[in-house]
Formats: structure tokens, C-alpha cells, sequence
């Protein structure tokens, strides 16, 4: 069977719960809604191409190399990803 290797992307990612301020990333963006508790946001409600999903506390949203939205496992994220130095 053939064997395939994914290819080396920069992503943005945000982690749950963060900053009110940090929603600002996502401004004109009608793919995601916030909750809010105080003044964090612990959770998103993402319509992506499969569906619409949620990232509660510790979730990661990803930014995809096309603009797309959705919700990722920390597990997941931690087996995919690595910080990239700017």
C-alpha cells in the first residue's frame, strides 16, 4: 500500500479559553460564534465544510492554508503540530 507524508503547512492556531481581545483575529468571519463567560471566550460554534462543530476549554482552532475554521483535540494538535519560530 502506498505510504504518504503530510506536507510541511504554517498554521495559525488559538487555544481555548483565551482573551475576548484575541477574537479579533477572527473579525468578519460569519463561520464562528463565540460564548463568552466573564470576559473569556470558552467556547466555539464553527461551521466548517463538514458540519458544524464546537472547541470547548483546551480545544485549538485552526486556521487552514485556505481560510477555513475548525475545532482540533489538544491530543490531535500535539501530534501534528510544532511551534514554528517567527
Amino acid at each position: 500500500m502506498p505510504k504518504f507524508r503530510k506536507k510541511p503547512v504554517v498554521i495559525e492556531a488559538w487555544r481555548l479559553p483565551m482573551s475576548d481581545g484575541a477574537s479579533r483575529a477572527f473579525d468578519g468571519d460569519a463561520n464562528i460564534i463565540f460564548k463568552r463567560e466573564n470576559s473569556a471566550i470558552v467556547e466555539a460554534i464553527i461551521t466548517t465544510m463538514e458540519g458544524v462543530m464546537t472547541a470547548s476549554s483546551g480545544d485549538w482552532i485552526i486556521r487552514g492554508v485556505k481560510g477555513e475554521l475548525y475545532p482540533c483535540k489538544p491530543d490531535i494538535f500535539a501530534a501534528t503540530y510544532e511551534p514554528v519560530s517567527n
